[in-house]
């Protein structure tokens, strides 16, 4: 049962186990609360039969004050049970979703937005946060309750009253259970569209310069005044399915007051039953619908709220990579054995690619965009597994070695250089956990960092805004190789590192790329056949597979396609000069 709930509503074991206390605990609560309503019942009785003496009334005082005590009780225990455990389960639930999406292949975050990660750990969690501390175990308790008081009364009271009075629960649970296959479906368009809209508000919000520069605010706009427009009316929609099947749920409720009175008075006026139990079955009824309608509203809520934990449950389930976290490499020669890569809807790749990049060495990767390049450099680094063959570092299948532990030994520049609303210092620190400041100014000395972070107002410590939004591209570029020199790890991953650049920046980042990777194994990824003329090895990609490979001079002593593509390039340096 504990494993179900796991995977029901996305919770740590200790959180299954705290869903069920509370359930437990909001049952007995429930019991408590019918309490007071059985002494009214025996003070009622004696009253009648003129049984009420001191010694009863003396009775009915110390019961009246051990219910209240006992209420407290159960109240305050059911707190802790429900409010508090759920708090601490909710901030396990994030943590733990951190935890497993830190772990999880890059593979996986191609199929995912931002949006759509956002609301799993932000709106989904906070949904189960209450079905866990309200609606479940509210539900729960207030069905066992009922069903053993009900029992009870149709055992040892009066079977008719009993039918009577709860014939209408098990029929109004039915309804709000016959919408749930439409609730759901309701539940997942309105959460499809929520998310077209969040995506379409932060592309506008990335995007805004580029549309002003195009005069396209207005059409953008448009269409995203569409986003929010479904969005409410899908909202609508799913609310007034919800409350078509809970307000004729309630509604059957209310005919059971018409019952109990009616199949009541007829008994009474028979003399099958008496006053006081004609009254205390009123009285029961007159209690218990009401609160009876919150619980068919929050088992609606439970319904909903099953497709947030089916999403929850889709990232926490999720196969991770795994391996050791002990390294026994010999050397640092990175061999690509006849691998394969496929998407996971299908598309292929990369097709039975071998080649070694030598410690030591620079191995450029060139060829038409497309062919596989940034892929490549994924899989060395294992963002992501292969399909097919193998790849080998120093000996070692990195396929079994823990990916954290590899990636220790790998230093990466992108082309997209990712930097935080934080300090030039700081940012560079993110290379070297606990890296101490001189450290830090050294990797940005040999960056040439220092030009452009002695102009700022207050030098290393300035910020620097959202992802570098005060700085320039070459400056940017500067702070992600600083990190690379910070950690100083024996391979090195290029992957269009001056692609972007103006022609003095990539010469001050070519001269720092030059002392970075001296002695140690380097895979490149460019375009610019001068960024990689002194490589040592070329390897031309094209359609998945290798189409050729060689020194730079092997390969243009033939008709290659890397000759054909520094032919190409060279005559339109010449054209554009």
């Amino acid at each position: 049962m504990i494993q179900k709930l796991m995977h029901k509503y996305a919770l740590s074991e200790q959180g299954a186990k705290d869903l069920v206390k509370a359930c437990v605990c909001c049952t007995i609560t429930n019991f408590a609360m019918m309490m007071p309503a059985g002494v009214l019942y025996m003070l009622i009785k004696d009253l009648l039969d003129d049984n009420l003496t001191k010694g009863r009334i003396g009775f009915y005082a110390a019961a009246s004050a051990v219910v209240i005590l006992l209420i407290a009780i159960t109240n305050f225990i059911q707190y802790n049970a429900t409010f508090l455990s759920t708090y601490r389960e909710s901030g396990v639930r994030r943590t733990a979703l951190a935890e497993k999406l830190r772990k999880l292949p890059l593979s996986y975050f191609g199929k995912k937005n931002i949006a759509d990660l956002t609301t799993h750990i932000m709106g989904d969690c906070a949904s189960i946060e209450t079905a866990s501390s309200h609606w479940i175990p509210e539900l729960i308790g207030a069905v066992i309750s009922t069903s053993v008081v009900g029992l009870s009364l149709f055992f040892f009271f009066d079977w008719r009253m009993a039918l009577a009075s709860f014939w209408v629960i098990p029929v109004a649970f039915i309804i709000v259970i016959s919408c749930s296959g439409l609730e759901k479906k309701a539940v997942r368009k309105n959460s499809a569209v929520k998310l077209d809209m969040s995506d379409g508000i932060q592309e506008c919000l990335e995007s805004i310069r580029d549309l002003r520069a195009n005069n396209a605010e207005n059409q953008y706009m448009e269409g995203l005044e569409g986003k929010i427009k479904r969005v409410e009316k899908m909202a609508l929609f799913t609310e007034l399915k919800m409350a078509v099947f809970v307000n004729s749920a309630a509604i059957i409720l209310k005919i059971g007051l018409g019952t109990t009175a009616v199949v009541g008075g007829a008994l009474f006026a028979d003399g099958s039953i008496s006053i006081l139990t004609f009254f205390m079955f009123l009285m029961l009824v007159s209690r218990l619908y009401d609160p009876m309608q919150i619980t068919l509203q929050n088992f609606a809520a439970i319904i909903a709220t099953g497709i947030q934990c089916e999403r929850l449950d889709e990232v926490l389930s999720h196969e991770v990579q795994t391996g050791s976290d002990v390294m026994n490499n010999q050397g640092y020669d990175i061999v690509f054995d006849h691998v394969g890569f496929q998407y996971s809807d299908d598309t292929t790749v990369l097709k039975d690619v071998s080649f070694t990049a030598k410690q030591g060495e620079v191995t450029a990767l060139i060829g038409p965009s497309g062919g596989g390049k940034t892929t490549i450099s994924r899989l060395a680094a294992r963002f992501w597994d292969t399909s097919e063959g193998h790849i080998y570092l120093g000996g070692e299948d990195i396929s079994k070695i823990d990916p954290e532990t590899l990636l220790s030994d790998y230093s990466i520049v992108f082309q997209d250089v990712t930097l935080f609303n934080n300090s030039v210092k700081e940012n560079i620190r993110i290379g070297k956990e606990g890296a101490t400041d001189e450290e830090v100014m050294e990797a940005a000395r040999l960056a040439n960092c220092e030009e452009f972070v002695s102009l700022l107002p207050e030098k290393y410590d300035t910020l620097i805004g959202e992802n570098g939004s005060e700085l320039s591209g070459g400056e940017r570029q500067r702070i992600s190789i600083a990190r690379a020199f910070l950690k100083d790890a024996p391979i090195i991953l290029l992957d269009e590192a001056t692609a972007s650049l103006d022609a003095e920046n990539e010469t001050v980042i070519q001269e720092a790329l030059s002392r970075l990777i001296k002695n140690k194994t380097v895979l490149i990824i460019a375009h610019r056949m001068r960024t990689i003329a002194n490589a040592d090895h070329i390897v031309v990609l094209k359609d998945g597979v290798v189409a050729e490979q060689g020194s730079p001079s092997e390969l243009m002593e033939k008709d290659s396609i890397y000759r054909h593509m520094t032919e190409q390039q060279q005559i339109s340096q010449e054209w554009k000069m």
